[in-house]
């Protein structure tokens, strides 16, 4: 799948799929109401806790907290990336999927085209393994099972310069092709070429063990050799190419998925043979990065799949130096509900020869002594100064808080600095106070996240950005704060945005409360391009960093069923946080005119608000 795919469209492949047949054919569901309950897929329980509501488009687990839309459940259960399950529910719905500015149909073919090449080679390779005496040897020494081999499509590149171009390089186009999927290398020097000029080319893998390396979809995108026997290097990858980013896949994760175990966890490991070798012992939740330390978009398409990620790296310096490179570029994902550790073997291990040696069972006990990357992060610290003095824990502040910085605003936050000030025998509240004035760490969408969680624990008041106290005109017998209750109702009946009358929108428009500029964001939204459902609203803000908030507050009940209750309940709730901003407003003012005096412009400002309160009193 190639291009942007238009925001319009999924509103409206929302809108077409239905989410309990959708549901319903992977998980029993019965009826309950207005809609229909089941024990939930996503972890073990007796009693249903797992609700489907198709007027919303919404699915909730009211016992691990799962939720999401059509595409979320796909995502989350036939483990799909989001591109893929856009494909799943086109298909279903009979649709085609537009494109922004994407690849045109003629260059789509010609991907399609390089896909089915690869797949032919890959199968090429695997008959040559089977063939090869030599080859089959290395493979069996290496404790490799036929099974095993015919699972990953394991292969063998012959020892020769043109063994591939003889089978599939017939022409030049043919040759362009191979080329495309970096198979074939061009030569560089004038004496390689031929005697007229021409570029000559020659196979980029020979004598090495061939192992596919597949996307989501199980297509072949790139290859990794290793060489048999003796050789430079040792492992060698298919280059960049149209089809194979390497930033982006993780060796053996289609193999992983469609073990269809039970995924709670990804280890990540350092080899092709460590990932083939663990699933062969039954740890077939191990994957591989590809020549490359592990990017922030290797950890995103891992955490969409399982809460927790396990790096298993060999003891030496080259595996710690891969883990500290990791744990750097995963600080950024990290936030509550996710785990990520770290996992050293003996010095001379890797989990190759590991697993063989020891088993599956003892291989996954050592699991439970794996590093928390907090844990991680404080001991790598640590060697690198002297805590029995007062410099050697400051310079550890001083390493720490570049590394804290890349946090995102949260639990897991909070509970990092404490770790943090621990170490260094400092209050957590004196650690962070000295960050902040010393132009230390800022959060990652600190304002936002700040008022969703302000909006989510249904607290109002305060100032611009600020949690300040709750005032009795701020809440709602029973149901939080007056801005959560207008979220939750705009969130539950997205149509309400368009019937908002002037008034309310310049009382919107005017409101210095936490969470009013997301508040204003979803009527904004709405009232440009309105849709029918919380399910299409939510999926419009699936990569802003409040989704997540949006989508526990969308599985919030609320005791409003009908549209026209939610529009008096919003209305009501907009203009009441109006009236005690103005309330607030003029108790600031009086109390500097009192202290100070006022300037011209807020004298005026004063008669205005006093005006209005005296008008809203006679009224």
């Amino acid at each position: 799948m190639s291009g942007r795919i238009p925001q319009s469209f999924i509103d409206d492949l929302i809108g077409r799929t239905d989410l309990v047949e959708l549901i319903g054919s992977r998980v029993p569901l019965k009826k309950a109401g207005r809609e229909f309950k089941a024990c939930c897929p996503f972890h073990d329980e007796k009693s249903p806790s797992f609700w489907v509501s198709p007027d919303k488009q919404f699915y909730h687990c009211f016992g691990c907290s799962a939720h999401g839309t059509a595409l979320g459940f796909l995502m989350q259960y036939d483990r799909l990336s989001f591109p893929e399950a856009v494909e799943e529910l086109a298909t279903r719905a009979g649709v085609e999927i537009p494109r922004e500015a994407g690849i045109d149909d003629g260059r789509q073919r010609e991907q399609a085209d390089l896909t089915e090449l690869m797949r032919r080679v890959a199968d090429y390779w695997a008959r040559k393994l089977q063939g090869d005496e030599r080859a089959s040897t290395y493979a069996a020494g290496r404790g490799l099972e036929r099974e095993t081999i015919q699972r990953f499509n394991i292969g063998f590149a012959a020892n020769s310069w043109d063994d591939l171009l003889k089978c599939f390089g017939g022409d030049t186009n043919k040759r362009a092709a191979l080329l495309a999927c970096g198979l074939i290398i061009e030569a560089e020097k004038t004496a390689e070429r031929g005697g007229d000029g021409a570029p000559r080319h020659y196979d980029r893998f020979r004598d090495r063990l061939m192992f596919p390396i597949r996307d989501a979809r199980g297509r072949v995108i790139a290859f990794g050799g290793r060489i048999i026997d003796a050789g430079e290097p040792k492992y060698l990858n298919s280059p960049e190419t149209t089809l194979f980013h390497k930033g982006r896949e993780l060796y053996g994760l289609y193999e992983a998925r469609a073990a269809r175990a039970p995924m709670t966890r990804l280890m990540v490991v350092e080899g092709y043979m460590d990932v083939v070798r663990l699933h062969q012992a039954g740890i077939t939740y191990a994957v591989a990065t590809l020549g490359t330390a592990t990017t922030p978009e290797h950890l995103k398409r891992a955490f969409r799949l399982v809460p927790e990620i396990v790096f298993a790296f060999d003891g030496d310096r080259a595996g710690r130096a891969a883990a500290w490179r990791a744990l750097n570029n995963a600080l950024p994902e990290l936030r509550e509900g996710r785990q990520l550790k770290f996992l050293f073997l003996p010095e001379g291990q890797d989990p190759d020869s590991l697993v063989g040696a020891e088993g599956r069972e003892a291989f996954e006990r050592r699991l439970e002594q794996a590093l928390p990357l907090s844990e991680y992060l404080v001991q790598e610290l640590t060697t690198q100064v002297d805590l029995t003095h007062a410099d050697g824990r400051a310079r550890f502040a001083e390493l720490a808080r570049p590394l804290f910085a890349k946090v995102p605003e949260g639990v897991y936050r909070e509970l990092l600095i404490e770790r943090l000030a621990e170490a260094i025998r400092l209050p957590a509240a004196r650690l962070r106070e000295l960050w902040q004035s010393t132009g230390g760490p800022t959060s990652i969408a600190k304002g936002s996240e700040r008022a969703l969680r302000s909006i989510d624990e249904g607290r109002s008041g305060g100032g611009r950005g600020g949690l300040g106290p709750r005032t009795a005109s701020a809440r709602s017998a029973g149901r939080g704060g007056l801005m959560r209750q207008a979220v939750v109702s705009l969130l539950h009946f997205p149509s309400l945005a368009a019937e908002l009358d002037p008034e309310t929108l310049t009382a919107l428009a005017g409101l210095d409360e936490a969470g009013a500029d997301i508040l204003r964001a979803l009527v904004t939204d709405l009232r440009e391009r309105p849709c029918a459902s919380t399910g299409a609203l939510l999926e419009r803000w699936r990569e802003r960093p409040e989704a997540e908030r949006l989508a526990k507050l969308s599985a919030t009940e609320t005791l409003i069923h009908k549209e026209g209750g939610a529009l008096r309940e919003f209305r009501d709730a907009v203009q009441r946080m109006a009236a005690e901003g103005r309330r607030r407003r003029l108790e600031v003012l009086a109390a500097k005119e009192r202290e100070s005096g006022l300037s011209a412009e807020e004298r005026l400002e004063l008669q205005q608000l006093l005006a209005g309160r005296s008008s809203s009193q006679s009224g």
